[in-house]
């Protein structure tokens, strides 16, 4: 496992020297957190930690906005409730983990104490096209979305800019195919999660359309054919 030491100019610095702030690839990044109990998420870092009310997760969000220091807007994302806090770590700049999320993560686990494998989750929308560039702009507006760093083009997902819904990423169709659903869910899960929710979407009567992509995702779907794709980080390189 890689070791990262974070230096006292790094926090402060790291988004301006890129030499200091490098894109850090899927299995490193999952690598480098794990055991810190972190788990990547398809180009975040994201923990949950238990608490007993709002106020300790305030305080436990400003502890580590604290931690991040400069960083912190450019980098740190909080999500703060009566009985857990969800942070996520990424930089804005490159709409991925970078080495400075990394030392990040490591210095939050610190301070938090030790973490359980997190409760954590993405879900994304993913809607199929025969003219991609004519839609996303549709998309685009009427859900007030935007660009993501270094992704706007005609063909390219769109976000949430406050990161409160789903992101929408466009599936390039070859032909019409109007006797299935046109959009469908990605739920990305950690990969050590994936297995455990496989069985449990079976057992409550789903099915296996496709493995074959696996373990970057498996198609399922409900006994009616609604398709959702359960997907990690794995099986991308």
């Amino acid at each position: 496992m890689p070791s990262y030491q974070l230096t006292p100019n790094i926090v402060g610095a790291g988004c301006q020297d890129g030499h200091m702030n490098q894109v850090v690839g899927a299995r490193e990044a999952s690598e480098a957190v794990e055991d810190a109990g972190w788990r990547f998420l398809l180009g975040s870092l994201r923990t949950s930690v238990p608490v007993d009310s709002l106020a300790a997760a305030i305080g436990l969000a400003a502890d580590a906005v604290a931690i991040c220091g400069d960083a912190a807007d450019q980098h740190l994302a909080v999500d703060a409730r009566p009985h857990r806090v969800v942070f996520t770590l990424q930089s804005v700049e490159h709409a991925a983990v970078t080495t400075l999320d990394v030392e990040l993560a490591l210095l939050i686990s610190a301070a938090t104490g030790a973490l359980t494998v997190p409760a954590v989750q993405t879900l994304e929308i993913a809607i199929d096209a025969l003219e991609i560039a004519a839609i996303r702009p549709f998309w685009k507006a009427v859900l007030g979305y935007a660009d993501e760093a270094g992704a706007d083009g005609p063909k390219d997902p769109i976000i949430d800019p406050v990161w409160q819904s789903p992101a929408i990423w466009f599936q390039q169709m070859d032909q019409p195919r109007p006797q299935r659903n046109r959009i469908h869910f990605d739920l990305c899960v950690p990969h050590d999660e994936a297995p455990r929710r496989l069985e449990a979407a079976l057992a409550a009567g789903g099915r296996v359309v496709s493995a074959t992509r696996a373990p970057a995702f498996w198609v399922l779907s409900d006994l009616e054919g609604n398709e959702v794709c359960i997907t990690t980080w794995q099986g991308r390189d």
